[in-house]
């Protein structure tokens, strides 16, 4: 035994360059409909913004030399996959499907900054 148990997944951090803030709250706001979180004013001067929806909470914090996460990424459940597929392609956000986990529809896309994100509905 440890002694201490994780719980659950407070957040997740993704980079963006610097001066990215408004395309970040153009997309995970106003693409995703996810809600703008206020920064604690001690964070709030390194730039960045949270954003939040139910249990997901999504970090991005400013990244001097910004290279975007091809690969890590966020696997975020939702419910209504199409409808996200629907609306990303319609913003012109790439949505790649993959069917290699049975029981599960999925597929991959990248914010304005090419940071990789999944998402995933069970079937």
């Amino acid at each position: 035994m440890t002694g201490f148990a994780l719980d659950a997944l407070d957040h997740v951090q993704l980079a963006l360059p610097p001066g990215g803030e408004e395309a970040a709250r153009a997309y995970y706001a106003g693409v995703l409909g996810m809600t703008e979180k206020p920064k604690p004013a001690a964070l709030a001067a390194r730039g960045g913004c949270w954003f939040r929806s139910g249990a997901v909470e999504l970090h991005l914090g400013v990244e001097q030399g910004f290279l975007p996460a091809r690969t890590a990424h966020p696997g975020i459940q939702i419910r209504g996959l199409d409808a996200l597929a629907a609306r990303l392609t319609a913003y012109g956000a790439p949505v790649t499907w993959d069917d290699a986990i049975p029981g599960r529809r999925r597929f991959h896309t990248t914010d304005p900054f090419g940071n990789r994100l999944e998402f995933l509905e069970d079937t």
